[in-house]
């Protein structure tokens, strides 16, 4: 296709030439085809998914909103609405684009509904409180395209049923409108492809796949002596970073925990001689904080700046010549995205570090490179959508208009993650969002919908809708205090649970400063700062998984001695030595070893599937070990590893892992753990069973959990099978257990487990015994010099020959 005159003109001024990915998702705008762009970053996907909306609003200007841009983040929406300004001025169109989240005054919001820009820039939460209210029919009817960008990073979870949903009733809508996806790291284009297709037809979706770029250029960052045995921090290597840093023009150092993004610049900070600004950027950070930070790096103002997944997706930071990876990537498609920040352009290599935190993580490092290397992704699962963001979003609909039961079921069963919900399975939705279901119907308070007279559906009180609109969202974060100076301004939030441990007087890192507790009331941490040695918060956010495909290639590492010489001296002597002194397990089997240390006895195993599920296993055997009068005292699990210790020794390991165990020990774990109650606190949040605010007031972490506690008892006693049980117990399954996984495991364990009996610990369980009573390692100001000792002593009994 032919670019109009004037956009012509602009590339050429900006020595830029029209890609052809480019021209194909203009070719098939034109042609009126949904379309999934899968790029290189620095490629102009974000350019190419917006090009057609401009081509158009440019060729037939029109009044009402014509395009809308959905984005996992909302600081990547207002990056995109800066980055969209300058052609937009600059060709003189006449292109209004506005961006609308959560931090949008009420003022502009109810501005943007009344007389809505041409382009508007938002996230599926946005998304669906506009289409809760009844303007959305006349606000989306003239609707021609919804781009989607990084898609990957939020189809396959709840806020990607939020979003098909969303999609669907805006299909109702406005029937002809176009849908668009962007990406740059996808394993498997038509699983994207069906769950952007209306009704999941994944051949109305063209496949559009970008120039290649030019291949990264990705170091392991070694340190000056050995590869540690134990930490996943990497800061070790701080002096080298700041190296890199005084070396490079600008620099990103990502980090994959908000709180080893604290500890990492407090370590950089105190062998910064040269002054240099660098700068933090998290997610419990306050949104002024982190604009700040987001505005000099655009401006070029800072050297350096630490940051989280906050940073992983998208923003344009043409200036950034360097990324380091402070500890293992735990996947390729991250590994890349966050590469894909240096540079940012196609045809000059993006350059990167890994800095491994110990010895296992270096496989994990060099697994990641050779997976970057060969083109390989990892792999995203989908699976059926949620129940509780269903019972969100019908409640959405039904303030914005009454609704008739089979009319709306069709509409969802069109959302390609509802294909499979049945009539009576919807019924029974309605039911929990009518009244809250058969144990709650008798209360005032959970009844929400009312018949109306035409046989439909309408919200029970107008109030309802207000209510609504101001507690929906998907993301149930922990419960959090404000952290503030006496002078009210606010730094961000620290998690409740930490915050219970800390006492006037105490210190810990926050914002890149030492803080010392002043006071604590109600929910606001008054600080001062300090320049007192500080511990580092910690936050129960997830961890990220080990991505399958990096665990079966360090395992492959395992099973063939040839590889080990592209690796340190150090860590080759490592493995010959376990080699030599007890075994390394071949790519698909289960090695177990047992052995006695330090008066208990020891069973460490080395899955290599993530800490969840070595986690979770973990508790399942403690469990059949107790049951075996075993008398187990503990275990520690890594992403690579899981060691037990008991009074008495395991002298057969197979009846521990026979996969029974997930029917028996799993179902009564779940249930007398904290694992349960916690999935359905966020599940009875997202459902709209329990409310978080009301006007002017919030409720605090402990009266939500309180509120959540008492309902879960009276469901469980009367009515177990209520459907936010069943909602809560795919949670537990699904995303805190990561039982698909582990059942795997067990799976694998039956035919392929090799045992050794060894007299004292081996070489591979070095890194994991480490970790026996710290854990959490970035939970607290760690002792390396101790950690270290630990290690050294673990590894002369380990590395001595027989």
């Amino acid at each position: 296709m032919v670019l109009p005159a004037p956009f012509l003109q602009w590339f050429t001024a900006r020595g830029w030439r029209l890609r052809r990915h480019q021209a194909e998702m203009l070719a098939a705008a034109e042609r009126g085809e949904h379309a999934l762009l899968v790029a290189a970053t620095g490629a102009g996907k974000t350019l190419a998914g917006f090009l057609p909306s401009l081509v158009d609003l440019a060729a037939h200007p029109t009044e009402g909103l014509h395009s809308l841009y959905i984005s996992p983040l909302k600081a990547l929406a207002a990056d995109v609405e800066r980055n969209l300004g300058a052609p937009i001025a600059e060709m003189k169109l006449p292109i209004r684009v506005e961006s609308r989240s959560g931090d949008t005054s009420s003022d502009k919001k109810a501005r943007q509904r009344a007389k809505p820009p041409h382009i508007l820039l938002t996230t599926p939460e946005s998304l669906s409180l506009l289409l809760s209210y009844p303007d959305s029919f006349a606000l989306f009817a003239d609707l021609k395209t919804v781009v989607i960008d990084e898609i990957h990073a939020f189809a396959s979870g709840k806020r990607g049923d939020l979003l098909s949903l969303s999609l669907a009733r805006l299909h109702r809508i406005a029937p002809g409108l176009r849908r668009v996806g962007l990406s740059a790291t996808i394993a498997d284009a038509g699983a994207y492809r069906r769950w952007l297709a209306p009704g999941g037809a994944e051949k109305q979706v063209t496949l559009v796949e970008g120039e290649a770029g030019a291949d990264p250029d990705i170091g392991i960052l070694l340190p000056e002596g050995a590869v540690p045995w134990a930490g996943h921090s990497g800061r070790y290597a701080v002096h080298q970073v700041m190296a890199e840093v005084a070396r490079n023009r600008t620099t990103i150092i990502f980090c994959n925990t908000r709180g080893l993004a604290e500890l990492i610049f407090q370590e950089l900070w105190k062998v910064n001689d040269l002054s240099l600004p660098i700068a933090i950027h998290h997610g419990s950070l306050d949104r002024e904080a982190r604009q700040r930070a987001e505005q000099a790096m655009s401006e070029g103002r800072l050297r350096a700046l630490v940051a989280t997944s906050s940073l992983d997706l998208g923003l344009d930071w043409g200036n950034v010549d360097c990324v380091i990876q402070m500890g293992a990537p735990k996947g390729s498609s991250r590994l890349l995205q966050r590469i894909g920040r240096a540079n940012h352009r196609l045809d000059e290599p993006s350059r990167a570090l890994i800095v491994p935190g110990n010895r296992f993580e270096y496989l994990e490092a060099r697994a990641a490179l050779d997976a970057v290397e060969a083109g390989e992704r990892d792999a995203d699962h989908f699976r059926p959508g949620a129940l509780d963001v269903l019972a969100q979003h019908v409640m959405a609909l039904a303030c914005a208009a009454p609704f008739q039961e089979a009319e709306l079921l069709a509409e969802i069963q069109s959302a390609h993650p509802y294909r499979g919900i049945s009539a009576t399975q919807f019924a029974r939705l309605l039911a929990f969002v009518r009244d809250g279901g058969y144990a709650l119907k008798s209360y005032d308070r959970f009844r929400r919908l009312a018949p109306d007279d035409k046989g439909g559906w309408r919200i029970s009180h107008p109030r309802l809708a207000a209510q609504h609109r101001l507690n929906a969202g998907i993301i149930v974060d922990a419960p959090t205090l404000d952290v503030r100076f006496r002078n009210g301004r606010r730094l961000g939030t620290v998690e409740e649970y930490f915050a219970s441990t800390l006492a006037p007087g105490d210190t810990f890192a926050f914002a890149g400063l030492s803080l010392e507790v002043d006071a604590i009331r109600d929910s606001d941490l008054y600080v001062r700062a300090t320049a007192r040695p500080a511990r580092i918060p910690s936050y129960v956010g997830a961890r990220m998984a080990l991505s399958t495909r990096l665990a079966d290639r360090v395992r492959a590492f395992l099973a063939d001695p040839n590889s080990w010489k592209r690796f340190p001296d150090d860590v080759q002597a490592w493995l010959r030595m376990q080699q030599r002194r007890s075994a390394l397990p071949g790519q698909d089997e289960l090695l177990m070893e047992t052995f006695p240390h330090e008066g208990a006895h020891y069973l460490v195993v080395y899955p290599f599937d993530g800490w969840n599920a070595h986690q979770s296993l973990g508790m399942l055997i403690s469990k059949r070990m107790e049951r075996a009068g075993l008398g187990p005292l503990g275990f520690v699990a890594s992403d690579y590893a899981l060691a037990l210790w008991s009074l008495r020794p395991v002298t057969d390991p197979a009846p521990l892992f026979e996969s029974s165990i997930l029917e028996d020990e799993f179902v009564e774990w779940v249930e007398s753990s904290h694992l349960l109650k916690r999935a359905f606190r966020e599940v009875a949040v997202i459902g709209g069973l329990i409310e978080r605010q009301h006007p002017g007031k919030r409720k605090t972490g402990r009266q939500v959990t309180f509120s959540t506690d008492l309902i879960f008892d009276v469901l469980r006693k009367y009515e177990p099978d209520h459907l936010l049980m069943e909602a809560a117990w795919a949670d537990a399954r699904e995303r805190l257990t990561d039982v698909g996984r582990l059942g795997d495991l067990l799976d694998r364990a039956a035919g392929t487990m090799v045992h050794r009996a060894l007299d004292r610990i081996s070489p591979l369980a070095v890194p994991v015994l480490v970790l026996i009573g710290r854990e959490n390692i970035a939970a607290a100001d760690v002792d390396d010099a101790l950690l270290g000792e630990l290690a050294d002593m673990l590894a002369a009994q380990a590395m001595q020959g027989d």
